[in-house]
């Protein structure tokens, strides 16, 4: 326990810097790639506290890696950033009120998630002086987490390929450790062009690129009988054409998500959806543009390196909550449906979810569980195939908040979250500076990526 007590200590010491850093990111809210304003924001925290930071890597505009020390071992902290659009709320409300209408907003708490690894790189640094502790601890600045995959990008650049092991966490509303695999990942946009005409006095000379959106998701709807059970294909249509009937349709967009357990699986269905829309071109007389905007693999876990954080987890302990964030918990979790909260106790072990039935704020660390696949996707799938990796969460919205909704904004500036943020950074330095010092557990965890790769192949 003495070094939590000592990390802990660290971390408070800089509590209002870093509820000051994650505020700032949540009041600037920015989407993927375009995170100017929140990016400086960490590289000049990282600068004042001894940091020397690399800007623009991987060609990258609002990628960063932060540095301290030197040689052996390497520990990447990564950070995150960017929001979501359209998901504009003020803080501290129980009801939906945008700050600016579409306006974006930090509806996955990555506001949180950039000060959470500050705090807990910050810390390492300290400690490292402190007990004159040798090796080098990195932040890795990652933006378009949501959409984009920039860890992705420079995991290519081969950013990562000197990095021991890696470190992240996510704000939930459950504390956990995520020894989990999620889901691989791609983003692809596909624009058609046609020809405008008028709809009544000349429809023939027309070739709409709308009927040939509309053509494509019935393909794409019909497909979906015949992939696997555990693959998503999801769509958003971003671009109508217009919105004059009487004009036909000379360009239309649509968006798509396709992800699946295994890169290789993910591959094999793009393949077939770019078969269906070059389809809905040809039955159109358009033509389509098929752009992948961005790859993201499934995470590989790492059973070495989630005992030493779930320990570490433990060891920490949940935060305090006080009467005021528990009845602004309460508040929040009247805004959502029975449902919502039954999912979220239904990730916990039988023992825990009873222990949390009833309860506005998870303030229990569920026991070590079994592998799992995380019905999502991350980008930090693509650093967990170079290097060992591992993620902790824990509970900084009120007990069953689904991510990307405007209550995980409205609390995402309020002591429920930053309290959770805190307890982020205390547990990853915490395991950081265990591994750090016991050099067989970075050459077990090596090694246990090694054969989980090798299942992969």
């Amino acid at each position: 326990m003495e070094l939590q007590k000592l990390i802990s200590d660290l971390v408070e010491q800089k509590r209002d810097k870093t509820i000051e850093l994650s505020d700032k990111v949540w009041e600037t809210p920015e989407i993927y790639f375009q995170e100017y304003k929140s990016s400086e924001y960490i590289i000049h925290a990282l600068e004042t506290e001894g940091f020397q930071v690399e800007k623009e890597v991987a060609g990258l505009k609002t990628a960063f890696i932060g540095t301290f020390g030197s040689g052996k071992p390497v520990v990447a902290i990564l950070g995150e950033f960017d929001a979501l659009p359209a998901l504009s709320q003020k803080k501290g409300l129980t009801v939906s009120d945008p700050v600016v209408q579409d306006g974006h907003g930090h509806g996955c708490g990555h506001n949180l998630l950039g000060a959470g690894a500050f705090a807990a790189a910050v810390a390492i640094k300290d400690y490292m002086e402190k007990k004159e502790l040798q090796g080098t601890v990195r932040y890795y600045g990652c933006p378009a987490e949501e959409n984009g995959g920039g860890k992705t990008i420079m995991a290519r650049e081969g950013l990562f390929d000197d990095v021991d092991f890696a470190l992240s966490w996510h704000p939930f509303s459950i504390p956990s450790i995520m020894n989990v695999s999620s889901l691989a990942n791609y983003s692809v946009v596909c624009k058609y062009t046609g020809v405008s005409s008028h709809a009544a006095a000349s429809p023939h000379l027309g070739r709409s690129a709308l009927d040939a959106v509309e053509l494509m998701n019935v393909g794409v709807n019909y497909l979906r009988e015949h992939i696997i059970p555990e693959a998503r294909v999801h769509y958003a249509v971003t671009n109508t054409g217009g919105a004059s009937p009487n004009v036909v349709q000379a360009n239309a967009e649509v968006a798509y998500f396709i992800r699946a357990p295994k890169l290789r699986q993910a591959e094999e269905i793009i393949e077939r959806v770019h078969n269906i829309a070059k389809g809905a071109a040809l039955m159109t007389g358009t033509t389509v543009e098929f752009i992948v905007q961005g790859t993201v693999s499934n995470l590989i876990p790492n059973t070495v390196l989630a005992d030493v954080m779930h320990k570490n987890l433990e060891a920490v302990g949940v935060p305090f909550y006080d009467e005021f964030d528990q009845q602004f918990a309460r508040e929040i979790q009247n805004t959502l449906s029975g449902e919502e909260v039954r999912a979220a106790l239904a990730i916990c072990d039988r023992a825990t979810a009873k222990q949390l039935e009833g309860k506005a704020i998870a303030d229990i660390v569920p026991p070590f569980g079994m592998e799992a696949t995380l019905a999502g996707s991350t980008d930090v799938g693509n650093v967990s195939w170079v290097t060992p990796t591992m993620q902790c969460g824990t509970a900084c919205f009120a007990l069953g908040t689904p991510l990307h909704t405007w209550q995980v904004v409205s609390q995402g500036a309020m002591p429920i979250a930053h309290k959770g943020m805190l307890q982020a950074g205390k547990v990853m330095a915490c395991t950081a500076i265990e591994i750090m010092q016991n050099p067989d557990i970075i050459e077990q965890a090596k090694s246990e990526l090694k054969d989980r790769l090798e299942e992969e192949a």
